[in-house]
């Protein structure tokens, strides 16, 4: 293959943006750059795949069947990219480089925007990022946030957040179901799901005290950051970690009908190699991760 047959980096990340956010503004506004410009780089990584990555849908952009492999790939090259820079960092830099994963919903919706306080607290203590890491390369990370029950052979876990996950929807959705005044109403609602975010609303129905929750219609998305797009739009029910909709809870975008929800035994960990010393940084690192975490979760 020559290069004019190859994608560039651009293009790769203008397709895992579609594929995360789910139009093509939104996705432009993540990657900085005009709707026109993704639009562009969209045909001409279709043109080099010989077919089409995305059909549109009433509820935005979703990918075809050569688009969900084209996608998964797409993700191993950036995140192969994403490796090599972090170690050429590392080698130009006298200072030890923390090399940290963050998943993307959690560091688009928490992390992040708290990251500029630590930033401001320790100057001199080196951060580099990965987000779209292929599995084989977080075990040269030196630190990894994950999701799920904080069991990982090989790694220390500490909590961060995540567990106390609502039900969540747009008032105006609602409303236009005739209302939610009593738990069981949900059962009257098309809910909103993620196949890789372990929330099940099994477990919600049984904190209910439904013994057979079964809605009228279950929406699936490949990224969480689409469930919560949906949600404020209108389109159903999800269940989310409080703590990642803070503002909209605030703003009133989404509200927790009934105060309705669950203690999950799912969560958000930051995890480190068990079989590497903690040096000092990334226990500074951690120790204001869990702080900001219990402020947020207000568990302080």
């Amino acid at each position: 293959m020559t290069r004019t047959h190859l994608p560039t980096t651009v293009a790769l990340r203008v397709v895992v943006s579609l594929a995360q956010h789910g139009t093509v503004s939104s996705a432009a506004q993540a990657l900085h750059l005009t709707q026109s410009a993704v639009s562009k780089q969209l045909k001409s990584i279709e043109e080099l795949a010989g077919m089409c990555l995305f059909t549109r849908t009433s509820r935005g952009l979703a990918p075809t069947e050569a688009g969900v492999i084209y996608i998964e790939q797409a993700r191993l090259a950036l995140g192969a990219l994403e490796t090599a820079a972090v170690r050429l960092a590392g080698l130009r830099s006298s200072q030890p480089t923390i090399r940290l994963h963050v998943l993307p919903i959690l560091g688009d919706r928490w992390f992040m925007p708290r990251f500029s306080r630590f930033a401001e607290l320790h100057p001199r203590i080196d951060i580099q990022f990965t987000t779209f890491a292929p599995s084989d390369t977080l075990e040269e990370a030196d630190a990894v946030f994950r999701f799920g029950d904080g069991t990982w052979p090989g790694w220390d876990a500490n909590y961060v957040l995540g567990r106390d996950v609502v039900l969540a929807s747009s008032p105006h959705l609602i409303a236009r179901n005739g209302g939610l005044n009593a738990a069981d109403d949900v059962r009257n609602f098309p809910v909103l799901d993620h196949l890789q975010t372990p929330l099940r609303w099994s477990d919600f129905g049984a904190a209910c005290g439904f013994s057979d929750f079964r809605p009228p219609r279950v929406i699936r998305f490949g990224y969480y950051a689409l469930v919560i797009r949906a949600a404020i739009s209108g389109q159903g029910l999800a269940l989310v970690p409080r703590s990642l909709i803070l503002d909209e809870l605030a703003s009133g975008q989404l509200v927790n009908p009934l105060g309705l929800g669950f203690s999950s035994k799912n969560g958000y960990w930051l995890t480190t190699p068990a079989s590497r010393p903690l040096h000092a940084d990334l226990a500074i690192l951690r120790d204001w991760i869990l702080s900001e975490a219990r402020q947020s979760e207000g568990r302080v």
